[in-house]
């Protein structure tokens, strides 16, 4: 049977701070590194649960939770791959702003709107801004009309979906068990596409840091079982201080 582990990546050092971070490539924190080491050891107290194959972000904090969540589970040997078509949502000039003090400058609804909306996208980041992803060597190969300056949920569900169809997938196809490490948004946007969630409901949908996530798919990939792994209340909690973060 084909499984498929979704794994947010372990808080990071912005988390803890309260601001956007999108492609700004930030390290965990303490605190997500031993969120990310749980998850392995979540992982390896599963019977049958055994991973083939990772794929991740290009981004520091998914890289590092992927690698810290192999070791505690002892499969540090497994292949991994990266693709920025993975990464989190890009929220454009939002990066780097705290978030209550955008909801503050901005008001509650329009906050709401740039963060979890699924078609509005927040203020673009000007390419000529350092900051900005032509700017940086990972995206050297990566089409400059492709590359963001702000994103909305529904362009990452565009720009993930392919992904998943054309890498993910194939593993998948397989039967091999496929660890995906990657951001609130990424892994949304996968989400919605696996569970079929409607662009209302998929804007209330919160994913816990380091907190894996099981499908059981069936030879079409079709879902037959989801579940977070580890105490229920925990992971409820975990999910709450998430929808927590902009006060």
């Amino acid at each position: 049977m084909p499984t498929l582990v979704l794994l947010r990546h372990g808080e990071s050092a912005w988390n803890a701070l309260n601001l956007f971070t999108g492609w700004v490539d930030v390290d965990l924190s303490e605190a997500g590194e031993r969120e990310a080491r749980l998850a392995g050891e979540l992982i390896a107290a599963e019977p049958d649960l055994e991973i083939d194959v990772v794929h991740t972000s290009v981004l520091t904090r998914a890289v590092r939770s992927a690698e810290l969540a192999l070791a505690a589970a002892g499969r540090s040997y497994v292949p991994v791959h990266r693709h920025w078509r993975l990464n989190e949502r890009h929220y454009g000039a939002l990066q780097g702003l705290d978030k209550k003090e955008t909801a503050a400058r901005h008001g509650d609804a329009q906050l709401r709107a740039w963060r979890r909306g699924y078609a509005t996208p927040p203020p673009p980041l000007e390419e000529s801004d350092p900051g900005h992803p032509v700017h940086d060597p990972r995206y050297a190969a990566v089409p400059r009309s492709a590359l963001p300056s702000a994103e909305c949920l529904a362009d990452v569900v565009r720009r993930m979906t392919p992904y998943y169809e054309d890498a993910i997938a194939a593993d998948l196809v397989l039967g091999r068990t496929v660890l995906v490490a990657a951001h609130g948004n990424s892994l949304r946007a996968l989400i919605k596409y696996l569970e079929n969630v409607s662009d209302e409901d998929i804007v209330d949908l919160e994913i816990p840091t380091g907190v894996p996530r099981v499908y059981r798919l069936n030879d079409r990939l079709e879902v037959q079982s989801a579940r977070f792994l580890g105490d229920p209340e925990a992971v409820a909690a975990a999910a709450e201080a998430v929808r927590r973060q902009a006060g």
